[in-house]
């Protein structure tokens, strides 16, 4: 079973997997949405407003904590290599660092940056924001799946 110092490090870390799968989630499941409802250059304005208020304290401590949790686990799991609960903590690490982190840094962090470059106005913007944002929700709904995968292994790491 798993206790002591890592049993605090692997809980903390499913419940901030946890709050960032909770975030993309709604992302996913209505603010794209409710965004690409809007007219084009409405919607861009509103995501470019976003992408420039998500790298706040409150969503990197979940964001980015996550992955830090995820490495520290990792380092733990290898270290007590073989310990209770060995395969589903290192499965839950790469799915949080590769699937989530890693997504975002490969498909999401471009995308914004071009987006935020993007004039809402110009004729062309319209078609590029209906492209730009099935491709991006695309993506989140993976990184959503991984945040969430992740967490849930924490946790059936922890009650083996």
């Amino acid at each position: 079973m798993i206790d002591g110092a890592l049993f605090v490090v692997v809980l903390v870390g499913a419940l901030v997997c946890a709050v960032s799968a909770g975030a993309l989630y709604a992302f996913s499941s209505f603010v794209m949405k409710g965004l690409t409802a809007l007219p084009p250059a409405q919607g861009i304005a509103a995501m470019q407003a976003i992408n420039r208020a998500a790298p706040g304290p409150a969503f990197m401590v979940a964001f980015l904590g996550g992955a830090l949790l995820s490495a520290v686990i990792a380092v733990f799991t290898l270290v007590s290599w073989p310990g209770e609960g060995g395969p589903l903590l290192l499965v839950g690490c790469a799915l949080y660092l590769f699937g989530m982190l890693g997504i975002s840094a490969v498909a999401h962090f471009p995308r914004n940056d071009a987006l935020d470059k993007v004039d809402p106005e110009a004729p062309a913007s319209a078609a590029y924001w209906r492209d730009w944002a099935r491709e991006w929700t695309r993506w989140n709904h993976i990184r959503t799946a991984a945040a969430l995968a992740a967490a849930t292994l924490f946790v059936l790491a922890l009650v083996r």
